[in-house]
């Protein structure tokens, strides 16, 4: 079962806006759909005279009540249900081993574009090679965006047969190699037959801080050769996915601020991080802490070398 879709599920708000991503995800992919409740007992906090079997019931209510909507919403997807016993962060990741994708609700802010991004998901953003998505809570432009997509499938006669209005934004870093980032971003691309926007932000050498004056010759010479290593970067993608819309975007400044403006329009937003470990532990890079806090749309944060 290594390409299900896994989704967190604890019935709040946030879960079954990712609940309601996933199981459309899941659909255009044609795998199955895994819901996910990990209990932390008795780490979890429960009021007074609440024991083991009421917090038990609780979970098996959760995701029997999600299952039932999604089941309603799709009925050709197979959805089933886990309840491990362990810390959520660790029982998520351990979950994201064993499938092709895990989603992940997080709470928008108010009227504001964006999330919080809460301790169990960013601990799981970080433990976990697999692709997770994290997805606003319901009423927000994530929700609006899979309830769309279910309506353009429907009118359509399948998930992914029509072209979608949003397109997928991901950011680019000409100097490392991204595979992985790249071949989830064209994958999703084809899957929703979606336009794609490759972003790459680049800055001046620290050097040239020290000069006493801008040179515009220089600025316009590396404003070319990024453009020239994205293009190239890019080539065996557009080779390899030919039916995707493919336009770049390179720029002076941070790659994560235009993201977070693409995706008030787009979709999905396909970030990178790096596997590797600082002394600290894992963490996200500036550009995928940006667009997960400051995003309007799903992020995908990809582990790459």
């Amino acid at each position: 079962m290594k390409n299900h879709v896994a989704v967190g599920v604890d019935g709040s708000a946030e879960s079954r806006a990712a609940a309601r991503w996933a199981a459309q995800e899941a659909v255009l992919r044609g795998v199955p759909l895994r819901l996910v409740h990990a209990v932390d007992w008795p780490l979890d906090p429960v009021l007074p005279g609440l024991g083991r079997q009421d917090v038990d019931r609780w979970a098996d209510r959760a995701l029997a009540e999600t299952a039932q909507e999604l089941r309603q919403r799709h009925p050709q997807l197979d959805v089933t249900a886990r309840c491990p016993t362990a810390q959520p962060a660790a029982a998520l990741a351990a979950e994201a081993a064993d499938a092709g994708l895990l989603v992940l609700g997080s709470r928008g802010l108010g009227g504001l574009v964006g999330f919080v991004v809460g301790s169990v998901a960013m601990s799981t953003v970080v433990a976990t090679d697999a692709p997770v998505v994290l997805v606003r809570s319901a009423g927000t432009h994530a929700d609006d965006t899979a309830d769309a997509a279910d309506g353009e499938a429907d009118a359509v006669g399948g998930p992914g047969s029509g072209s979608a209005a949003a397109g997928i934004a991901v950011g680019v870093d000409v100097h490392e190699a991204c595979d992985r980032v790249l071949a989830f971003a064209f994958e999703e691309a084809a899957r929703r037959g979606c336009p794609l926007q490759a972003v790459h932000g680049w800055k001046l050498p620290p050097a040239y801080a020290y000069a006493p004056f801008a040179d515009p010759d220089v600025e316009r010479e590396i404003g070319r050769s990024a453009s020239n290593l994205l293009d190239d970067m890019l080539a065996p993608w557009r080779q390899r996915f030919p039916e995707v819309s493919v336009t770049c975007t390179v720029f002076r400044g941070s790659a994560g601020e235009l993201l977070v403006r693409a995706s008030r329009s787009a979709a999905l937003v396909v970030v990178g991080r790096h596997r590797r470990r600082s002394p600290l532990g894992a963490r996200l890079g500036p550009v995928a802490h940006a667009v997960l806090h400051h995003a309007a749309a799903p992020v995908a944060v990809i582990a790459h070398d």
